[in-house]
């Protein structure tokens, strides 16, 4: 018996809803812990489900845990991003908006799209790493913000609080190292994207949590479009012409990380400065070549990373880096 579950993921609870093969549906609650997922686990044995395939939308981080979860105990999951739901909603005119209503849509939309797998990340330590040190990294940048403009009977409270923030962050970058250094094949590909001129030690951690390890895409387009940097194309009959702008369908996280190294690349390096006259020469503004630098960015990783070559600057029509 092959059924469907739609997970709708808040920050403290999960609501469920199981398709079962004859189109009926069962409904649950749990919490969104450990304790809520062996409680579901549980709630799916007696169920009589031979083949379960689970679907969840990508909203923000509280999905992560429960998908792991379930991909562990063998069922395939998928987690599809909450535009295909809401156009899968509007298409079959669905107006009730609850919580209980949302499970339910996921579960029918994952019976009749059939949505591909998720793969857990293979690096999930790494990641969470180098979440933590964005997390620290933008709270120190607040409390500095805050101690400009401080009364001095706050000042020595943000001072203390900064204090701890470096030491955090040190401890944090500390095990990032640890991390790459302790796995041999890591080790090799941060040596791979260390090659690439405009790269740093503070972003070569992040796209190898994101693409390191096994071989997760088989094309450069799917790791752009996994960051939200391919481009999109707005164009109907003769009188609409829109800008190719990102499209932004993907981790918005990986393109912050790549913001400041793409604008690093066109300014301070042969091959980048190259690229920026090339695509200005064409017309194209500062904003477009900041934004198709980092889409490049990927595009080269992901060739090191799946040819194990150093970067070639002969590829990009330089005699030297």
């Amino acid at each position: 018996m092959k059924a469907e579950l739609g997970i709708d993921v808040a920050k403290a609870k999960l609501d469920v809803a199981l398709r079962r093969p004859d189109g009926k549906f069962r409904h649950k609650v749990v919490e969104n812990n450990p304790a809520g997922f062996t409680a579901l686990s549980a709630w799916l044995d007696k169920q009589d489900i031979t083949e379960l395939h689970v679907c969840m939308e990508a909203t923000g981080v509280y999905w992560e845990a429960v998908a792991e979860y379930l991909a562990d105990a063998g069922h395939t999951v998928s987690v599809v991003n909450p535009a295909q739901i809401k156009a899968f909603g509007a298409a079959a005119l669905v107006r009730t908006k609850t919580d209980k209503a949302d499970a339910k849509l996921i579960a029918e939309f994952c019976q009749a799209q059939s949505p591909v797998p998720w793969q857990a990340p293979a690096l999930r330590e790494l990641r969470a790493l180098v979440l933590r040190r964005n997390a620290l990294d933008a709270m120190r940048t607040q409390e500095h913000n805050r101690l400009l403009v401080a009364r001095d009977s706050v000042r020595s409270g943000i001072a203390a609080h900064l204090a701890y923030l470096e030491k955090a962050i040190a401890e944090v970058e500390a095990a990032i190292r640890q991390k790459i250094d302790d796995d041999p094949d890591l080790k090799q590909q941060r040596d791979l994207l260390d090659s690439i001129p405009g790269l740093g030690d503070k972003t070569i951690p992040v796209l190898l949590s994101y693409y390191g390890g096994p071989q997760r895409f088989d094309k450069a387009k799917q790791a752009v479009a996994f960051a939200g940097l391919d481009p999109r194309q707005h164009e109907s009959g003769s009188s609409v012409r829109g800008k190719p702008r990102l499209s932004k369908v993907g981790h918005a996280f990986l393109r912050k990380a790549l913001y400041m190294p793409a604008m690093v690349t066109i300014t301070r390096t042969v091959w980048g400065r190259a690229f920026r006259d090339r695509l200005s020469a064409a017309g194209k503004a500062p904003m477009v070549i900041i934004g198709a630098m980092m889409r490049k960015l990927i595009h080269v990783a992901f060739g090191v990373l799946k040819s194990g070559t150093p970067f070639n600057p002969a590829l990009h029509g330089l005699v030297c880096a």
